[in-house]
């Protein structure tokens, strides 16, 4: 790896981070997350070409989200415990009588209360026991990829992190501009109130602000 190709892996660690964690609660464990968007923030430095008008963030995020899904393809590796392995097995028997039975599914505190073990417990182990379901699986006919497209996900991610980094470009007062307007809903008046200025000032900044944002951001 080069120094710059070090450089960039080690300012950009955070898009990893920001990545892995969308993914989390599906089965695989954050630090495997966390370890293929690495891998994937590798590939993306050792494939950027600087003399293209893309920010690396832009560039990298795919690459990063790419490797996250092949975890997933991959089926994973996800970890659980021995004793939460006997309690899923003992669970699925317990599951097997209820319905001889009963003849239905048993609830979960209905299988805590045979078992006598805490609820909880038996929805850890119930869950832990799940085959980890592929974000590109086929689902009625179509590519199903959890709660939102892989496509939409991606791009949406790739937004959120250009308009983050578009917004930490700007000065102070501009950040601060942007910030009561969109994130806090703030009128004109207000801030120009707050930061000392008039409400026609106010305006044309804020529509400066936004041209400069557009043009950095179709780049």
């Amino acid at each position: 790896m080069t120094a710059e190709q070090d450089r960039l892996v080690t300012e950009n660690i955070g898009l990893v981070h920001a990545c892995a964690r969308r993914y989390m609660g599906r089965g695989i464990d954050y630090d495997d997350l966390f370890q293929s968007g690495c891998e994937g923030l590798v590939k993306a430095a050792a494939g950027f070409d600087s003399s293209r008008s893309v920010r690396f963030s832009t560039y990298a995020v795919p690459a990063i989200l790419g490797e996250i899904r092949r975890l997933f393809r991959d089926g994973g590796s996800v970890r659980v415990s021995r004793s939460l392995r006997d309690l899923g097995l003992k669970i699925h028997r317990a599951e097997d009588e209820f319905r001889a039975a009963e003849g239905r599914d048993p609830t979960v505190s209905e299988l805590a209360a045979r078992l006598g073990v805490e609820p909880e417990s038996i929805a850890e182990a119930i869950d832990a026991s799940r085959p980890v379901i592929s974000l590109t699986a086929e689902h009625d006919g179509e590519e199903y990829d959890g709660e939102i497209p892989s496509e939409q996900f991606d791009e949406a991610l790739v937004d959120i992190v250009a308009l983050r980094e578009a917004i930490s470009s700007l000065s102070d007062t501009d950040r601060e501009i942007i910030r009561l307007r969109y994130f806090s809903g703030k009128t004109q008046v207000f801030v120009a109130k707050t930061l000392g200025m008039t409400q026609v000032q106010v305006s044309r900044r804020e529509r400066r602000i936004i041209q400069c944002m557009r043009e950095q951001l179709i780049k």
